[in-house]
């Protein structure tokens, strides 16, 4: 296909569910898989924060993904993610979070608010097991709910027998609501978890098969012409270039990548390529050092507590952090996974203490897994490479993990709030230009 729309024009459909679990990134994959198998050229984006859905949507045969994330994202950032989303695409595929109307502690950033915004059709997965005439409750609930989000249609998951197909689609046709598809129960379309969400893309012993496997069956199930017929494009509000969300490290910025290190935004890297910045990926799994050149090094989130032996064994890597901070003008930054192991020492859930790069005075442990999770309004406390002081971001924090050990006499590196404005105090650390903490950086923004 050789003439595709302008970005912000691209035929487009957001596929949300009543709640997690429901199915949704399954029958996203399939979607994707079953169109790009029919010759489009498919585009994706993810609703909030989700670091780990998106590498699905590629694999399943997405040109790329883009979060959209309506709480942390400004205005223009959104847009312009929306924008980028659409480029070199025929159609986009868009992923909810959660349930549809589910958003932050004050009610912000759920997948209905961006179906509202740049109007898109929301198909609704509905995980129908237990229930018949109840799904059709269920389904008018979700459909006028609000008058400014357009339940398009429905695909009804894990439907136990023709019969209970045929309850179900009597129940349901009353509601002038489309019925796309019945996708059978089927353990082969459970993907596996662990405690962060799904195991990560690239752990996957055969995801492409996986896709295509779910794209047959959404083939045989949908009907994938009626199903594009709903699509449209969105209305976006602008497409405008905005300001880096988040300044560049340096002009040269060693980025550590592999499964240990996977949690980087998308939309802050290709910020920092805009602005002229060189990404130098290594993989500290492989024990590489980051580049000696580098006047940046930055340590994203990710799993490192699932290979926190490799890694402490891995002294390439470990001398080659301490090296750089060494080096006056290298500025060191590590994010949730990449903090930890900035720290002493990493305890796993074993128990066992692997010694880490000690460049921060902080020891985090797995023993005794407690989760933390929610969006973070934050405000630098010094001036750095992150801003000067008061300088305000919004981000997402997500882990298991918990600070046991840490100097009291080093300076913190933020102060953060949770989404309704609740202090929650000094988070993270920095010695020198050595810096990290749990949070996730998404955009710069109000932090009070």
């Amino acid at each position: 296909m050789t003439d595709l729309p302008q970005a912000g024009s691209v035929p487009s459909l957001l596929i949300a569910a009543p709640a997690s679990g429901s199915g949704k990134t399954t029958v996203t994959l399939g979607l994707i898989s079953a169109f790009a198998k029919a010759g489009h050229q498919v585009a994706s984006f993810k609703v909030g924060p989700d670091y780990i859905d998106p590498a699905f949507h590629v694999a399943a045969g997405a040109g790329r993904c883009h979060n959209l994330d309506g709480w942390a994202m400004t205005a223009d950032r959104l847009d312009q993610a929306m924008a980028n989303a659409g480029r070199g695409a025929d159609m986009i595929i868009g992923e909810g979070v959660m349930g549809l109307f589910d958003g932050a502690g004050d009610g912000a950033g759920s997948t209905a608010d961006i179906a509202a915004r740049y109007r898109l059709p929301v198909i609704l997965v509905v995980d129908v097991r237990a229930q018949a005439a109840s799904a059709a409750a269920l389904i008018q609930g979700f459909a006028g709910y609000r008058a400014d989000v357009d339940v398009a249609g429905v695909i009804l998951n894990r439907v136990g027998s023709p019969r209970h197909e045929e309850m179900l689609r009597q129940a349901i046709a009353p509601l002038d609501m489309p019925v796309l598809g019945c996708l059978p129960r089927s353990e082969g379309l459970d993907l596996p978890s662990r405690h962060l969400g799904l195991v990560q893309a690239q752990e996957q012993g055969d995801l492409a098969g996986f896709a295509e496997t779910a794209g047959r069956l959404l083939a045989d199930a949908v009907d994938l012409e009626d199903l594009r017929a709903l699509a449209r494009p969105s209305s976006l509000v602008s497409d405008c270039d905005t300001a880096p969300s988040i300044a560049p490290l340096g002009q040269c910025v060693a980025l550590a990548s592999d499964q240990a290190f996977a949690f980087a935004y998308p939309h802050v890297l290709d910020d920092w390529r805009a602005a002229g910045a060189t990404i130098l990926p290594f993989s500290p799994l492989a024990d590489e050092a980051p580049a000696v050149g580098a006047d940046a090094v930055y340590l994203p989130g990710g799993y490192p507590e699932l290979h926190a032996g490799r890694l402490a064994s891995n002294q390439i890597f470990l001398s080659g952090l301490r090296d750089a901070a060494a080096r006056p003008d290298t500025v060191i930054y590590g994010e949730c996974g990449g903090y930890m192991v900035l720290g002493h020492r990493l305890i796993d859930g074993d128990g066992i203490a692997h010694e880490m790069a000690g460049l921060l005075p902080v020891e985090t442990s797995f023993s005794a897994p407690s989760l933390t999770l929610g969006y973070r309004r934050i405000q630098v406390e010094a001036d750095g490479p992150l801003g000067n002081a008061g300088s305000c971001y919004r981000g997402h924090e997500f882990h298991y993990a918990k600070l046991t050990a840490a100097d009291a006499g080093v300076p913190a590196l933020f102060q953060a709030r949770d989404a309704v404005s609740t202090a929650l105090g000094p988070t993270g650390h920095r010695v020198g230009r050595v810096m990290g903490s749990f949070l996730h950086l998404i955009d710069s923004g109000d932090g009070g």
